[in-house]
């Protein structure tokens, strides 16, 4: 009995001290794979990706998050036209932007928490808001809402890129 109490306090301390929450629109993000031939893919699916708002106190949590984001949405296949590096961009000159970049889509978003929790094991929290739009319209096309934290011995930046691998594949 006692052995039982034990092991469901344990699963109670595990679960509570990891996890991750995403809300995202009923649509996905659009699949890169299509029933296009190469160059039709390629001129389709093109994102200019802008650096993420930072609404936190940590320095640059924008432009970190945006790249780690880059690299995901890369990795499947996304051609992404990359202003990770610039300034913060409003919404109307991204809009903007992206119309000059040719981009069918443009991704904005803001980073609301990039940090370590006080205390003694320190873990890493962050929580991220994506939404893609239509370059041409303006409409949203896909959002998704996100935050995770890890065990102390977790960092920063693998909690971001497992939760925004998440984010992208919901």
């Amino acid at each position: 009995m006692l052995k039982n109490l034990l092991v469901a306090a344990f699963a109670m301390l595990f679960i509570g001290c990891t996890g991750n929450v995403i809300v995202t629109t009923p649509e996905q993000l659009p699949n890169v794979q299509g029933e296009q031939n190469a160059t039709e893919q390629k001129d389709g699916m093109t994102i200019s990706l802008f650096r993420l708002e930072n609404y936190t106190d940590t320095p640059r949590a924008g432009m970190r998050a945006g790249n780690i984001l880059e690299g995901i949405l890369k990795a499947k296949g996304y051609t992404i036209i990359s202003h990770v590096n610039d300034a913060s961009y409003s919404f109307a000159k991204a809009a903007k932007t992206a119309q000059d970049d040719r981009a069918t889509y443009f991704l904005y978003g803001g980073v609301s928490e990039w940090r370590y929790k006080t205390g003694i094991d320190g873990e890493p929290a962050v929580s991220i808001q994506l939404s893609l739009y239509n370059t041409k319209t303006q409409e949203l096309v896909w959002s998704a809402t996100g935050s995770d934290s890890d065990w102390g011995n977790g960092s920063i930046g693998t909690t971001a890129q497992d939760l925004l691998m998440e984010m992208v594949e919901k």
